[in-house]
């Protein structure tokens, strides 16, 4: 039995290969989603299911992250937005957010010395409203910030103590002392002032006033809206994440069943195939729209 079981296992894992690089081979012809962003969910759940705890769990779930950054990095994504820890998760039990923290904590500082970020040129930002954050965290994230913010290849942007709510809240108060200085009217306030004024494009994550005009900060190329947003875990919502990036922008949704820490490349290469999909029915939709009112002049 134990001979059989062995044999299952290594035909599985033999379709399941032939089958990425069958997906691998499919959306590698077709664009790619310049921005992604992921809802990392599942790991409490997790943790019951596999009767591990929570720091176990979570520690499994930050191995996943940094495989998933990877992955996204290897096949050309060029900027990736992380949901890390919601401004929600401060209503946690004190033990599991100290937990959390010590986590986070220990990651960003090992981003500073990590041989991959600075071979693969990955700028890291944590964005959301960083003085919620323990002193220590604060510190980690800014020498991991320190130690890439020349690179502008690839952008890692960690959401941290975030919310969407809350971020666009701070755009619109940042816009407003400014319109109180004079620095800019109000008949100026549009769109893409609104999104300069986003957490991706604040050179301090939150705290002060963004950078650059339009969708794109001036000093970092920043794609402000998002292209495509995965969910894992089951759950079909967003979660307040990234909204004003996501929902004027055709952003395509992708969920699906597993936990965090088991989160697969076949996966990731599903959603952005979910992606491409959509982007060719947009298309196609326009052109009919086109053709139709050609029919009308003619």
């Amino acid at each position: 039995m134990q001979g059989a079981s062995s044999a299952e296992n290594w035909l599985a894992r033999k379709i399941y290969r032939k089958y990425e690089r069958i997906l691998e081979a499919e959306i590698s012809e077709k664009p790619l989603p310049e921005h992604v962003a992921i809802i990392m969910d599942g790991n409490r759940r997790y943790a019951r299911l596999s009767r591990l705890s929570i720091a176990e769990s979570y520690e499994l779930g930050a191995k996943k992250t940094e495989e998933v950054i990877e992955w996204c990095f290897d096949l050309g994504i060029k900027q990736l937005t992380i949901y890390a820890f919601s401004a929600e998760n401060f209503r946690r039990s004190d033990e599991e957010k100290a937990v959390l923290f010590n986590l986070i904590c220990r990651k960003f500082y090992e981003i500073e010395k990590n041989k991959k970020i600075h071979e693969h040129e990955v700028r890291v930002k944590a964005i959301g409203n960083l003085k919620m954050l323990p002193e220590h965290v604060i510190d980690a994230i800014k020498r991991a910030e320190r130690a890439t913010e020349k690179y502008n290849r690839f952008k890692l942007f960690i959401a941290v103590a975030y919310s969407g709510r809350m971020e666009i809240l701070d755009a619109a108060r940042r816009i407003a002392e400014k319109v109180r200085r004079g620095e800019i009217s109000p008949e100026e306030i549009d769109e893409d002032l609104i999104s300069s004024h986003l957490y991706h494009n604040d050179s301090s994550g939150g705290s002060n006033s963004g950078n650059g005009v339009g969708n794109r900060s001036e000093h970092s190329d920043v794609k402000t809206s998002v292209d495509l947003i995965i969910r894992t875990g089951g759950e079909k919502r967003l979660s307040n994440f990234v909204p004003w990036q996501s929902l004027g922008n055709e952003c395509a949704a992708y969920f699906c069943a597993p936990f965090w820490p088991c989160f697969r490349r076949i996966d990731l290469l599903r959603a952005i195939r979910t992606y491409q999909q959509r982007e060719e029915e947009r298309k196609m939709t326009e052109v009919s729209r086109i053709l139709k009112v050609m029919r009308c002049f003619l």
